[in-house]
């Protein structure tokens, strides 16, 4: 499915960001949360999944609300009747008469849209949603905005609020600090806090009379279950799914975005998607630091611990580098994919060289073949291939089997040949 193109929508004398994508016969408008940018939304995997799931089934509606992303920025608080026109001037803009809303997180809006203009809401989803906030309110959202003053642009306060269980992960924070400061300023961040605060629609419940599909994870730190659960228990007719998880983001979980987009599928159509093992042609790279157990017993448990996380950094940075997938670490390596075989020998010969300074030695294993992509892991024939590879690589080594060494022809790559091999589980010898 190829990349939405970013259009603007008129409301008032604000220009509204949006994109369109999908075929399907209902029209979906997916209404984004605290901050988003339309761009940063499609060089993340993650996100790029879960919306061709949702465009799989619909025509998928996206934009950027005023003051953040790709949206005009501003001064000031937009009101809740504010947003509400700027979702009319995208859905006008995108010759949508009707459509369903995805709200995520920051709900009231389309609470209140579905209640006010019920002939052109059809049915209405709420992933995290609150109808009064439960955890920011007047007595604690200065100690919100002095924090979001000292570090927004860092990722700590995303990490902090939206995904405590990856908060540690540098790499994850680094990536939500860059999403946060293209999406809005600190200054943008604290006014919609500032209105989040205030805003009650606990009135306006009973009134909606569009189907509604709560989504709420039962452990859910930052919008607690209890919000979810009061949703569903005031709008009329409301159906409740809980999900499992701590998180207030799903997304870089894939089973539980597939949960969401199976739920929402199936609410809206009638149906869920019977999904097919994903099968493609990929290139699978697995790395190992050589002699680890003993480099672990020298440097002791934490200096190890640091080392590691600089070996880590490295190895992401080059499959940024070279368009890589990082699937998953293996303890003291990685598993990763590559689009294209030559790209992926460079990515392993990069690796090499860019942890000699740390002291230690990589090796790498590569086999091109068909895989089966499973959630958050790949599977298949050539996946085991890759790791009987590895484990015949020498110190420092790049090993590649036959079928790369053959699609990587004119490509200015040279190999030695090693020969042919015997690997555990393989009906014939590998070369």
């Amino acid at each position: 499915m190829d990349l939405p193109e970013t259009r603007y929508a008129k409301s008032g004398d604000v220009r509204i960001a949006y994109q369109v994508m999908g075929s399907g016969r209902l029209d979906l408008v997916f209404v984004p949360g605290f901050v988003s940018n339309l761009d940063l939304w499609w060089e993340e995997p993650a996100w790029a999944h879960f919306f061709r799931g949702l465009a799989a089934f619909s025509r998928l509606i996206l934009f950027d609300k005023r003051g953040t992303g790709l949206s005009d920025r501003m001064a000031g608080i937009a009101t809740l009747e504010d947003r509400m026109d700027d979702v009319r001037a995208v859905m006008d803009a995108a010759r949508c008469e009707q459509a369903a809303l995805f709200g995520v997180s920051e709900g009231s809006m389309s609470l209140l849209f579905a209640a006010t203009y019920p002939q052109r809401a059809r049915a209405l989803v709420l992933y995290g949603c609150y109808a009064r906030h439960p955890t920011i309110s007047s007595a604690n959202i200065s100690q919100h905005t002095e924090l979001i003053d000292r570090v927004w642009g860092t990722g700590e306060y995303m990490a902090r609020f939206m995904a405590p269980s990856k908060a540690s992960d540098e790499a994850f924070r680094r990536a939500l600090a860059r999403r946060g400061r293209q999406s809005a300023s600190p200054s943008a961040v604290i006014t919609i806090l500032r209105m989040n605060s205030e805003i009650d629609a606990r009135h306006i419940l009973p009134t909606i009379g569009v189907p509604t599909l709560v989504l709420h994870r039962v452990d859910d730190a930052r919008i607690t279950i209890d919000a979810g659960r009061y949703l569903a228990g005031h709008i009329p007719g409301a159906r409740c799914v809980e999900l499992p998880g701590t998180d207030h983001s799903f997304i870089g979980e894939r089973e539980i975005t597939d949960r969401i987009v199976n739920e929402v599928e199936e609410f809206l159509t009638g149906s869920r998607t019977v999904a097919e093992p994903d099968r493609v042609l990929s290139t699978v790279l697995f790395t190992d630091i050589v002699d680890s157990t003993k480099r672990a017993a020298e440097l002791g448990d934490r200096n190890w611990r640091a080392l590691l996380d600089r070996h880590d950094e490295a190895i992401r940075h080059e499959f940024s580098r070279f368009r890589g997938r990082e699937i998953k670490t293996t303890g003291d390596g990685f598993l990763a994919t590559f689009d294209g075989p030559a790209r992926a020998v460079r990515c392993a010969a990069a690796i090499v060289e860019r942890v000699r300074p740390l002291g230690i030695a990589v090796r790498s294993g590569l086999h091109t073949g068909e895989i089966e992509i499973q959630r958050e892991d790949v599977a298949g024939i050539a996946v085991h291939i890759a790791a009987r590879v590895v484990g015949l690589a020498g110190t420092g080594e790049v090993l590649v089997s036959s079928t790369v060494r053959d699609l990587v022809a004119g490509s200015g790559l040279r190999f030695e040949d090693r020969g042919s091999h015997l690997a555990k589980g393989l009906p014939e010898p590998l070369r």
